[in-house]
């Protein structure tokens, strides 16, 4: 791979994860619940708003690195580090979105559903731009690949435990701080069954045509 595919292919990676920050803003905005990798720092940004969505993102995805660490040990990479200035983006680019979000009206519960919606289907386009980037993974990934290889099982069944234990994670983490269920509905829900497919129809809608460009 030559330095200017290199440089092409962590240029789109980055607007991926721009995309993806707005995706994410904009799920949230609907309050009616988000992914549900991002479920557990939701809950949290309802119980201290002083600190930005993004920030807390950051934190998040910084756990998720230390978990990929104590892992897989000494075959941990050093260049999964760049995990971090990379989640350092992420977040500043949800709190971007975040801003963007609020131009959505949600006085009807409608929109609020149109917000999960518009935020998968956007969310579903940024991560099939990082897939064709084929770069580095984000935290989540590469934690639940992580996990994949230590456990020796297959990455898409550690990735629906592990998705399914971040929405259980996070519902009890709401009734311990509010004593009911907070920022865990059915947004999630909708988020966790639609955005694999739309992984997978913009994946292969953009993947050749945006791979045969970035070789060029």
């Amino acid at each position: 791979m030559t330095r200017k595919e290199l440089t092409k292919r962590y240029l789109l990676f980055g607007v991926s994860l721009f995309v993806m920050g707005v995706g994410i803003a904009i799920t949230r905005h609907g309050e009616i619940g988000v992914t549900p990798i991002s479920s557990i720092p939701n809950v949290v940004s309802l119980k201290v708003p002083g600190i930005t969505f993004g920030t807390l993102l950051f934190i998040w995805n910084c756990v998720l690195l230390a978990g990929q660490i104590l892992l897989l040990r000494k075959n941990f990479k050093p260049v999964s580090l760049l995990q971090i200035p990379l989640s350092v983006l992420f977040g500043w680019f949800t709190d971007i979105g975040t801003k963007i979000s609020t131009l959505i009206p949600t006085d009807l519960y409608p929109m609020r559903i149109v917000c999960v919606l518009l935020g998968t289907l956007i969310l579903g386009f940024a991560i099939s731009l990082g897939v064709t980037a084929n770069v580095i993974l984000n935290s989540g990934e590469a934690f639940v690949k992580a996990l994949s290889d230590t456990t020796h099982r297959q990455f898409s069944n550690v990735k629906i435990v592990f998705d399914i234990s971040c929405v259980v994670t996070s519902m009890i983490l709401s009734v311990i701080l509010f004593g009911r269920v907070e920022g865990t509905r059915e947004g999630t829900i909708i988020a966790a069954l639609t955005t694999g497919w739309v992984v997978k129809l913009f994946t292969w809608l953009l993947h050749d045509p945006l791979d045969r460009l970035l070789r060029k």
